[in-house]
């Protein structure tokens, strides 16, 4: 195993000779994390050129491309993200090259003062950090698109453009705020490591550093090589050639004609009982890799995902809890009384679009699938044991680093090498950017006729729950690798305040969900940066232009399909077997129907069918105590400190978005490499574990851009059989149980 003190090489042996600022022997790896301890390399070399005219070439294009696929992808029924492993795998040979080509004289600015070089000398780790941090932008991609595409595809009404750009342009920008007043507490504190920042520590330094192969053995390089290239090689299998291996639900194979046993062993539409995928993209998508997950984190969702999966959801429905037989199991969709999809058309008025109190009167209340239901209500407990468990587990140590923060006296080796050689991003720069998003969020939801429906007091009111929250949530980010969301909790809010107005409901959970999302994303990246030591006011222009490109390439790419596309994301018009099905934008329209329509009134109030829901705000506020108690009273039983209850009921917060076929894989793969093989192999582990993730994501990405643009973008299938189905063959899954409800193809009983 590389010990994690060996020094970074210099690309320029010149510089590295006349640098003396930082000796290996002078420092002391005192990080308190191990993982970090064993991936971070604790030397610097600030002579190493930065924001150079690579890194904005390199960088400008990875983000442009990335922004593009990922919104282009997500319309699609299998939507594919492409990570920013991509773009950093890419952009190395080509930072060579124009380090090989490019010309080393200086060129001044007409009429300054001020020159640059193109080619400051070999592509170095420091612009490689960058590009990739740049790229990270394009990935993250923009939520407010969301807004878009249910207004034009699903409610079939018109939008300003200005005001949609002003829109995506402000949501993407205001999280910057908060990151510059919590970046001390978040990012210069060693105890917030943010594990998945790890996966490409580890692969920057396997792509840079000079490595002797141990006998017997692989490079990091070659190994991140050999399993990108096997990632890509397979993933045409389950890409093009047989689909149906995403999703094996051996229990529907052998009860064919069993509603109930396809009910518990679907995999799509069912409790993924047995079921499991054979495809890496399934297994990463929307939790992320599970090789970049902790091990106990990992544990904890597992032992929620169990409870609330495989106990209370059948126990809640087979005994008919909230008429749960009239649905679906798991269905994110939303239903009239008599079990068909709900018609919106009859509660929404044709001008003003608002809701129409005579026609949800006169026609039925909205119901849910029981899965749904307990989703919201644990939505709502997750968001209060965040709070509580924070304040329980980690009050004090951020009152402690709050009063040093004020003298600078607490950090580890990496925060004092930062604080040593770099100047930090003052903090009127947060400040003023935010000022500046403040008045254009105003002007999109003040102007244009109203459209956005929000008022201006609806703006200030999300800034201000996106503020109280960063802290808390982004501790947990921090420290598991599982941020918490508020777009629960910001529906409900506004949905009281402001009810039978979806745009504005909508509108106020983005401006609430987002800017908070920014900021835990930008402190994220700062803190890659604090491991790679980049300056960080560097940092700061990459993000900021980085996140500019991304609106409007998303904003682009996403008016481009919605109006070029016929009858795109309407699975009832759409020819047979078009991709163009919009699933995480389908789930955003029932959404905004439950809180924005109908309101919470209505639906978990004293007028719906749910209030029982509202007692997980309870539930949550008290689940960690006794985990605190117990942590306090034994301490030498180090597991008891491990139990972190929002995560434990956050374990299926991916779905009904995600599928159970999805987390049952992740589960599995997240429990042999960081239980397993993390306690058992660990020298293995220190080694590849990281560069595994990075190699698996590279080559799916590769190979399904590829297939796409050469094949799929043809109408070229691949061969007709059974296989080429995108689904487990668990078709009685979706069916009702209640006697006498008939939906589609199903058996009535």
């Amino acid at each position: 195993m590389e010990s994690a003190e060996t020094n970074t090489v210099s690309q320029d042996p010149k510089k590295q000779a006349s640098y003396n600022t930082v000796e290996t022997m002078e420092e002391v790896n005192d990080s308190p994390v191990e993982e970090v301890r064993l991936t971070v390399a604790i030397t610097d070399d600030p002579t190493l050129p930065c924001l150079t005219f690579r890194t904005w070439v390199l960088g400008v294009i990875s983000c442009a491309a990335l922004a593009f696929l990922n919104q282009f992808f997500v319309y699609r029924q299998n939507a594919l993200s492409v990570s920013s492993v991509s773009a950093q795998i890419l952009v190395l040979p080509l930072g060579k090259l124009m380090a090989a080509t490019l010309p080393t004289k200086a060129i001044t600015i007409p009429g300054t003062k001020w020159s640059f070089t193109m080619n400051p000398g070999p592509f170095n780790l420091k612009e490689h950090c960058l590009i990739t941090i740049f790229a990270n932008a394009g990935v993250t991609g923009v939520y407010a698109v969301n807004i878009i595409t249910i207004v034009k595809a699903f409610y079939h009404r018109r939008i300003d453009p200005v005001a949609a750009m002003l829109l995506t342009h402000s949501t993407q920008l205001l999280g910057y705020g908060w990151a510059g007043i919590f970046r001390k507490f978040l990012v210069d504190s060693p105890y917030m490591w943010w594990p998945a920042n790890l996966v490409q520590v580890s692969l920057f330094r396997a792509l840079h550093e000079v490595e002797v192969r141990p006998k017997g053995g692989l490079t990091r390089l070659q190994f991140f090589t050999a399993v990108s290239v096997s990632s890509f090689c397979y993933y045409i299998i389950p890409n093009y050639l047989f689909p149906s291996i995403t999703a094996l639900s051996f229990v529907c194979w052998i009860w064919k004609d069993s509603v109930t046993a396809q009910q518990i062993g679907g995999g799509i539409r069912g409790l993924g009982l047995g079921s499991i995928a054979l495809d890496w993209s399934t297994i990463a998508a929307f939790v992320g890799s599970p090789l970049a997950t902790p091990g106990f984190a990992i544990l904890n969702m597992l032992v929620g995902f169990i409870l609330i999966v495989y106990v209370v959801v059948p126990i809640a429905y087979w005994n008919n809890f909230y008429n749960a037989k009239r649905f679906p199991i798991v269905s994110s969709h939303v239903f009239d009384a008599t079990g068909a999809p709900y018609n919106t058309s009859l509660i929404l008025t044709g001008k003003s679009f608002e809701f129409n109190r005579e026609g949800y009167d006169s026609y039925s209340k909205v119901n849910l699938s029981i899965f749904f239901v307990l989703i919201y209500g644990l939505s709502f407990a997750v968001l209060a044991s965040t709070v509580s468990h924070v304040a329980l587990f980690h009050g004090r140590t951020i009152w402690q680093q709050t009063k040093a923060s004020f003298n600078d006296k607490f950090g580890d080796v990496h925060t004092r090498l930062m604080r040593k050689n770099y100047e930090a991003v003052p903090q009127w720069w947060f400040h003023g950017l935010l000022m500046v998003v403040l008045a254009v969020s105003m002007l999109a939801c003040e102007g244009f006729g109203r459209q956005l429906q929000l008022p201006y007091w609806g703006v200030a009111l999300a800034m201000a729950l996106a503020f109280v929250f960063t802290l808390p949530v982004g501790v947990i980010a921090a420290t598991t690798n599982q941020p918490a969301g508020l777009n629960v909790i910001s529906e409900m809010i506004i949905g009281y305040m402001y009810p039978g107005k979806p745009l504005a409901n909508v509108v106020f959970k983005t401006y609430g969900t987002i800017s908070m999302s920014q900021a835990i994303t930008f402190l994220s990246d700062f803190k890659l940066g604090h491991y790679m030591k980049i300056p960080p006011k560097s940092m700061f222009l990459v993000q900021l232009v980085g996140t500019v490109i991304t609106s409007l390439v998303s904003f682009g790419t996403a008016w481009w399909l919605l109006t070029s596309i016929d009858y795109i994301c309407d699975q009832s018009r759409l020819p047979p077997g078009s991709p163009w099905t919009c699933p995480g934008d389908d789930v955003f329209y029932s959404a905004s129907i439950i809180w924005g329509v109908v309101g919470p009134l209505r639906m978990f109030g004293k007028l719906g069918l749910y209030p029982g829901m509202n007692y997980f705000f309870l539930f949550g506020l008290a689940a960690p105590l006794p985990v605190w108690y117990f942590a306090r009273k034994y301490p030498d039983r180090k597991w008891i400190s491990c139990i972190n209850v929002p995560i434990i009921l956050s374990g299926t917060m991916g779905m009904p978005v995600a599928k159970a076929v999805n987390s049952v894989s992740w589960f599995t793969v997240g429990i042999i490499f960081n239980w397993v093989v993390y306690r058992r192999f660990k020298a293995w582990w220190a080694r590849h574990n990281y560069i595994l993730s990075a190699g698996l994501d590279v080559g799916v990405a590769f190979m399904g851009t590829l297939c796409y643009f050469a094949l799929q973008y043809y109408n070229i299938a691949g061969p007709s059989w059974w296989g080429l189905n995108i689904d487990d063959h668990c078709p009685l899954a979706k069916c009702p149980t209640a006697p006498g409800i008939q939906v589609g193809q199903c058996p009535v009983h």
